[in-house]
């Protein structure tokens, strides 16, 4: 169907509303890719042996800051925007710039990545990002990093971060002669972000010794390092989980020397956006086939169309698509979400039309992500009626009449994608800044009317 707005992704407007649909969310969807694995994958290119090229990558301000930033330290990156892929030429070892001032916004997937890849280089480097970013932890990534060996140091916990040391950037003789990243074994609490024990990994193949993170505690979010090891080992590292130790303690371990290799590499569809798709369909009463993710997925958010299975939807999973029908008047759920944290801000929409109360839990890390996701959930839910109580782990959802009203995003892609939902039932619901969005699915809006979605520009 033709667009209702006169607004492109680059172009938003200051607010928007997404009017409820006449006929239940329905039709075919293919996803762009995923987030999580278009990142993991463009900085693995960057460190390997040869040109790889990444196809069906995400093109958004995450994927978009990392790419300008490896080309700032002379990694050659070819953006390839109608095709939705970056050519990448190795630099078979650690970046070849001595010295940067990288600047990355809110993207928390990249600050925490190249903090770690970039003390395999021999320089000096500051990583700073936006006021939000200034507020979201480092200090347990840098904690590790220092522990193996490396000169690097952080403001209070919080970025800015600096790597390495002045004069190696303006004294060549002063540098060291091996990567100051050496590899060993680190001890990481297992409820820091994933991001951070990601982050070491990836950089660990680079190393000349083998690497060992071992993990205290329950290990947050295990399904990302489930993909970094994925990735990694597609592209030619040697990487596992070692759940037999004898202290019953889980770690990730890591061969060093074996490197990267350039290759062609299909990035698998976003799983997280998957969520706004079938959600959609559950609360109106729709059918949805969603392609790009499925069944073999290696993405923790995959198993959203299960949460939604279990709230009575008819689901379908094949390699990789996603069927949903709905099937019958949704009812709530308690739910485990710690494996699948980005799908939470979209099930709280959706328990809102659920029969009974729905409890998430055990996800504390959402505090630290592009907002206090438990918090700015809760809070703005709430101006539409919603019952809503905010617990340290998570969120209670208790279904109650809703009214329209105004809703801000705090500067959160997620929570201006699950609002959309949410608007597409109850009238009068008005949207700020969702140019969020751009951070992981810049085109959401403009697809959602492809499904016949009013979308009005205010």
């Amino acid at each position: 169907m033709a667009a209702h707005s006169s607004f492109s992704p680059g172009d938003f407007p200051k607010a928007l509303s997404v009017h409820p649909v006449s006929e239940p969310f329905s039709g075919t969807v293919s996803l762009p890719g995923s987030k999580s694995i278009t990142n993991r994958a463009l900085l693995i290119a960057s460190l390997a042996e040869g040109q790889s090229q990444l196809s069906n990558a995400l093109y958004c301000d995450d994927s978009l800051y990392l790419a300008e930033a490896l080309k700032k330290m002379g990694v050659e990156v070819t953006l390839n925007e109608e095709s939705r892929s970056f050519v990448v030429d190795g630099c078979g070892g650690g970046l070849p710039g001595t010295s940067a001032e990288i600047y990355l916004g809110n993207a928390g997937t990249s600050t925490r990545f190249l903090t770690s890849v970039l003390t395999l280089s021999r320089g000096y480097y500051v990583i700073d990002g936006n006021e939000r970013m200034r507020e979201r932890p480092i200090g347990d990534l840098v904690k590790a990093l220092s522990d193996l060996g490396v000169t690097i140091q952080d403001t209070k916990g919080f970025p800015p971060v600096y790597i390495g040391e002045k004069k190696w950037a303006d004294d060549p003789s002063s540098r060291p002669t091996r990567n100051p990243f050496k590899g060993g074994t680190v001890t990481m609490s297992g409820h820091t972000s994933s991001q951070f024990i990601s982050a070491i990994l990836l950089t660990a193949p680079m190393a000349g010794m083998d690497t060992e993170v071992v993990i205290e505690g329950e290990c947050v979010s295990r399904p990302y390092l489930d993909i970094t090891l994925e990735v990694m080992n597609q592209f030619g590292a040697k990487a596992w989980a070692d759940e037999g130790r004898a202290d019953g303690r889980l770690s990730f371990v890591v061969r060093g020397g074996t490197g990267y290799s350039g290759r062609s590499y299909p990035v698998e569809g976003d799983a997280s956006s998957a969520s706004y798709f079938l959600a959609a369909a559950a609360i109106t009463g729709g059918k949805v086939r969603v392609e790009g993710v499925g069944r073999d997925s290696v993405q923790g958010d995959a198993r959203f169309a299960d949460v939604l299975a279990r709230m009575g939807c008819h689901v379908k999973k094949d390699a990789d698509v996603v069927s949903l029908n709905w099937a019958e008047p949704l009812k709530g759920v308690r739910e485990d979400c710690n494996e699948m944290p980005d799908i939470v801000p979209t099930l709280t929409v959706v328990a809102l039309f659920a029969r009974g109360k729905t409890v998430i839990r055990n996800v504390p890390h959402l505090r630290h992500k592009e907002s206090d996701r438990i918090a700015s959930v809760a809070t703005e839910l709430r101006k539409l009626g919603a019952k809503i109580k905010e617990n340290p782990d998570g969120l209670e959802i208790e279904p109650t009449e809703l009214h329209g009203g105004t809703l801000e995003t705090w500067g959160d892609h997620r929570l201006a994608m699950a609002f959309s939902l949410v608007s597409m039932v109850v009238p009068g619901v008005v949207i700020k800044d969702p140019h969020v969005v751009e951070k992981s699915f810049p085109e959401y809006f403009q697809v959602i009317q492809e499904f016949g979605v009013h979308v009005e520009a205010r």
